[in-house]
């Protein structure tokens, strides 16, 4: 087995990498801005996908370590390592890009073990006590890209379809209302009305605009608007209003996480075996009680058939806010290499 190795996350937004020990986990990190096409809107994907591997290859531990753990964040075939899509990253963009090939090609001397980040970010959960009771488990990651990852731990077994894929659930249709109208918006990955449309990172930023364009005064008024308007990044000054209880920040709130409800809901309904639904990812483990709150409500109101009513306990057991770490689950896929 293998015992160290240098692990890398690419997200949409950052590229963070480390060493990393079976003994002792995951050492210093350091961070990038990922180049994608909202850093580099000159670029074409092409550009931007040898840069990626370009910049992977010059890391200076992969010059210490032979062994590489990739946590990344694309849609991929787990089965070959081939990227699909990623659509924070290069948009609307959906030819497939053989990355292990690329890396092969320029570091042919490396073990590369390439993983979808929400594959990493539950293999890092489910090693956890968090998950130790558990046999069936979940993670939805809710940050820039929105995606689910489900494992049975009694066999450490992942199913994916036949093209390598499991919870692309963020380019699932969706609907949602905000100030009592239907909302229509555009996904990164080109089409309209996804899950990722609403309830990711960019996607509540542009609710909270649409929001802004409907009600103008309601928003002028409210602590979140406030404090948008003396400067406040977004992120911060809507957990500051969410604390203060603003009128206006939970009702975003509310329409962002109906559609991630309406997901949850069905899974559970059609899988009762869950035993643990994590949900990780900066959105979610930010905005913490928040948004747990906000999906539970979702779910007491118009959730599952009789068990909402009969045992809600049932339901929200299940449902806790966790932070995963995507570079100590590389590290797990790169030692045992059963998820490639």
């Amino acid at each position: 087995m293998i015992q160290t190795a240098t692990v890398i996350d690419i997200g949409g937004t950052h590229m963070r990498w480390a060493t990393w020990s079976a003994n002792k986990g995951v050492g210093n990190r350091t961070s990038i801005p990922t180049p994608g096409f909202h850093q580099h809107p000159d670029m074409s994907v092409q550009q931007l996908q040898q840069r990626l591997v370009k910049t992977i290859c010059d890391i200076p531990a992969c010059s210490q370590d032979m062994t590489v753990g990739i946590s990344f964040g694309a849609a991929m075939n787990h089965h070959t390592a081939t990227v699909y899509a990623s659509a924070p990253l290069w948009g609307a963009h959906n030819t497939p890009f053989d990355l292990y090939s690329e890396l092969i090609r320029l570091r042919p001397d490396v073990k590369w073990h390439v993983v979808n980040d929400v594959t990493a970010a539950l293999l890092h959960v489910i090693s956890t006590p968090l998950c130790a009771q558990d046999r069936k488990v979940m993670v939805v990651t809710i940050s820039t890209g929105i995606a689910a990852r489900t494992i049975d731990r009694a066999t450490r077994h992942i199913p994916f379809d036949s093209c390598g894929l499991q919870g692309e659930i963020g380019h699932l249709p969706a609907t949602t209302h905000l100030s009592r109208e239907a909302v229509h918006l555009l996904c990164d990955c080109g089409e309209s009305n996804h899950l990722s449309s609403f309830s990711s990172g960019r996607g509540i930023a542009r609710m909270a605009d649409l929001f802004k364009a409907r009600e103008p005064q309601a928003w002028a008024d409210s602590v979140l608007g406030g404090s948008i308007n003396e400067g406040s990044d977004f992120e911060p000054a809507f957990i500051t209003a969410l604390d203060a209880n603003d009128t206006v920040a939970n009702m975003l709130l509310k329409a962002v996480t109906s559609p991630v409800a309406d997901v949850l809901r069905t899974a559970l309904c059609l899988d009762p075996d869950l035993d643990r639904i994590v949900l990780t990812g900066g959105v979610a483990v930010s905005l913490g009680e928040h948004y747990r709150s906000a999906i539970l409500k979702h779910l007491r109101t118009a959730g599952l058939y009789l068990t909402s009513h009969l045992d809600f306990d049932w339901i929200a057991s299940r449902i806790v806010i966790a932070e995963a770490d995507c570079l100590a689950g590389a590290g797990v896929a790169a030692t045992f290499g059963a998820w490639q």
